[in-house]
């Protein structure tokens, strides 16, 4: 994706972290992301690939290394579990996210008002995921991390969640996990493929 290319929203150096110290997930491990860039990372389960996001987002502390970001928000593989059943999806987004520019992001995530008011079972997973990304970019971060975003969904609907994420690369850069090499290969500018 050739698209605003510009600020480093996301820089990784000398990363190096393990749940053991005789085996670690990471060595060394360098990264950098602008705004407008999709970086994939793809590896088979237990690769590290979660976490790294955990790293990132300060919930894990590397052993040796340096992480600098800018403000982030994250997109979970299953919708279901990132929203709280019990409320509506509106209430929830106002929990984190000062509601701006609302009609324009849900016309550019071709998502009907009507949902905001729903509570979570109430809608399809396709449709809550939209909802995930709504909540998302209403945050306003400068990187975005996206774990796994289209697993939950078919193949139809992972692609339009995925073209619908990629609209949005004038606002920040997106750091993807996904286990799909032709997923990756679509939409990334760089592909990190970690091995177990």
């Amino acid at each position: 994706m050739q698209n605003c290319k510009s600020d480093t929203v996301l820089s990784v150096e000398n990363l190096t972290f393990g749940y053991t110290k005789d085996k670690l997930l990471y060595k060394d491990f360098n990264l950098e992301l602008k705004k407008g860039e999709v970086v994939s990372i793809v590896g088979q389960s237990g690769s590290g690939k979660s976490t790294l996001f955990e790293l990132i987002a300060g919930e894990l502390k590397p052993f040796n290394g340096f992480i600098k970001k800018e403000s982030f928000s994250w997109i979970y593989q299953d919708p279901y579990s990132s929203f709280h059943h019990s409320y509506t999806i509106l209430n929830q987004i106002e929990d984190v996210a000062i509601i701006e520019n609302l009609d324009e992001i849900l016309n550019r995530l071709n998502l009907d008002k009507s949902f905001l008011y729903k509570k979570p079972f109430e809608l399809s997973g396709g449709q809550l995921q939209r909802c995930s990304i709504l909540r998302a970019v209403l945050m306003k971060p400068k990187l975005l991390l996206a774990d796994e975003p289209t697993s939950a969904l078919d193949n139809i609907i992972s692609l339009d969640i995925m073209e619908m994420l990629v609209g949005f690369l004038d606002m920040f850069g997106i750091l993807l996990i996904t286990h799909d090499k032709e997923l990756a290969s679509w939409c990334s500018d760089k592909i990190i493929n970690l091995s177990a």
